[in-house]
């Protein structure tokens, strides 16, 4: 299983585009306080659209409370522009394990003593001189379509459903 895990988020609308990449790609998300925003803001729900009912959403009190839920032998990774590997190094996870991609805020990214205590871990996205960093959501995105591929579409509807009918 694919998680996805936003430490203090701050912006609604970064939180509920996540939202929809993760019941896209059956990701669950786990989310640390404290928040930017209170999950019945009106731009978190209006960028989550009616996904909410459908997202399965996991809060935690802290970064100990998180850490604490993570069952022995899941793969942990830490996304950061401080990164020491390429996406590329996130390793497939087997049937039973669960992979997390834990991500910081968008004004300040991770605490530096968890990046620090988890260097080997971290991944870096690369991006052009051009920009600081990419969007919190175009992130989450990016990486979690990198896992589908490595797990070849796994439990991804490959052809359009038949209920959907927009061609003729």
């Amino acid at each position: 299983m694919i998680h996805i895990v936003l430490y203090q988020p701050q912006i609604p609308q970064n939180a509920g585009n996540i939202i929809r990449s993760c019941v896209g790609f059956n990701a669950i998300l786990h989310m640390i306080k404290p928040y930017g925003f209170v999950l019945s803001n009106s731009k978190f729900a209006r960028s989550a659209l009616d996904y909410l009912k459908k997202i399965k959403l996991v809060e935690h009190i802290d970064y100990d409370d998180f850490i604490s839920s993570i069952p022995k032998g899941s793969l942990v990774y830490y996304i950061t522009r401080y990164g020491r590997n390429l996406p590329e190094k996130i390793k497939k996870p087997s049937i039973k394990q669960n992979i997390y991609l834990i991500f910081g805020c968008e004004t300040k990214g991770l605490p530096k003593k968890v990046l620090n205590d988890n260097l080997k871990k971290t991944i870096r996205i690369p991006v052009s001189k051009n920009i600081r960093c990419l969007n919190l959501s175009n992130c989450v995105a990016i990486l979690l379509y990198q896992i589908v591929v490595k797990n070849k579409y796994k439990n991804l509807a490959i052809l359009e459903p038949n209920n959907v009918k927009y061609l003729k």
